[in-house]
């Protein structure tokens, strides 16, 4: 990405006389279409590596492993968002045609990833390495998104990015909270969590559910929203993506059973006051924003885009 922003610096100073790294006077500068596409390309894979996707994700699983609970907890929530912001303000809106012209190997990166995440979640047997993986897939809904140049999907994207990072943000909460009762993220080392701990089972119920993209929750309305819009596009990609909609349900039915179903292997103190005070109010806005999504969709920031 440095060469290309240095490329857009030394292009602007060819046309005005003086250099400038400003965002505004790069979008009002003439654009030589014999540079856009490899200067955009440039600007791409940066973002597509921060958001991630395939095929240069490998990263995101092994930093999610070593970080701590809090680490993990601002890089799905924050970071990961940088990816797409970084698409839609750079990628999208300094170089339109170029973008377009890239359009499709972008949506069928996406669609991959949504596939390839999914896929990877399921065979996961650590607790933090499942959800990685499962946020890889939902970013993937995010690129495609993006990349249909459409308002639906605009809007499906922005819901997308804010939903998943209130919910990988609980999940990966609800991971550090069983790692300091059992002193293991390993789910074949859990099980029968329920019987000792209602509570907790209940709210992980709610946010598994909610990461998957049960109905009721924001992450639903995002997805359904990325849907709609791609399918207008790229009804094949679409349809992809959708298939891999069950699979997040298979990975996040197994990663509930495997957790508090079963056998009991602990016995796990229940949610104290603190972890109440963490996962009660972001599930309360996945909720609320599932069922009243008009809330970021009347703010009108997404037509700008």
């Amino acid at each position: 990405m440095l060469v290309a922003i240095v490329t857009m610096a030394i292009l602007y100073k060819n046309q005005v006389g003086h250099l400038s790294w400003s965002w505004f006077d790069w979008q009002q500068m003439a654009k030589p279409n014999a540079w856009m596409f490899y200067i955009m390309l440039g600007f791409f894979i940066a973002f597509a590596v921060k958001l991630p996707s395939v095929p240069v994700h490998s990263w995101l699983p092994d930093a999610h492993t070593q970080a701590p609970t809090a680490g993990s907890v601002l890089l799905a929530g924050i970071l990961l968002k940088t990816g797409a912001y970084g698409l839609i303000r750079f990628v999208i809106q300094l170089f339109p045609d170029a973008a377009k012209s890239f359009a499709y190997v972008a949506m069928t990166l996406g669609a991959i990833s949504v596939l390839y995440g999914a896929k990877l979640a399921f065979a996961q047997q650590d607790f933090k390495r499942l959800v990685a993986y499962s946020s890889i897939s939902h970013m993937g809904f995010v690129m495609m998104a993006i990349f249909a140049f459409n308002v639906n999907a605009y809007q499906g994207a922005i819901i997308t990015m804010i939903a998943h990072g209130l919910s990988s943000a609980a999940l990966f909460c609800l991971a550090g909270m069983i790692y300091q009762r059992i002193h293991s993220r390993q789910l074949n080392n859990m099980g029968g969590f329920w019987q000792s701990a209602p509570f907790f089972a209940g709210l992980s119920l709610m946010l598994v559910a909610a990461a998957t993209g049960l109905p009721g929750f924001a992450n639903f309305i995002g997805e359904f929203y990325s849907l709609v819009g791609v399918f207008s596009k790229y009804p094949i990609h679409a349809t992809a993506a959708a298939m891999a909609i069950i699979g997040s349900a298979v990975y996040g039915i197994r990663l509930f059973q495997s957790t508090f179903h079963g056998p009991s292997t602990h016995v796990i103190s229940d949610l104290t006051v603190r972890e109440w005070l963490i996962l009660l109010p972001l599930i309360l806005l996945l909720v609320v924003l599932g069922l009243w999504p008009n809330i970021l969709l009347n703010l009108g920031f997404v037509g700008g885009v």
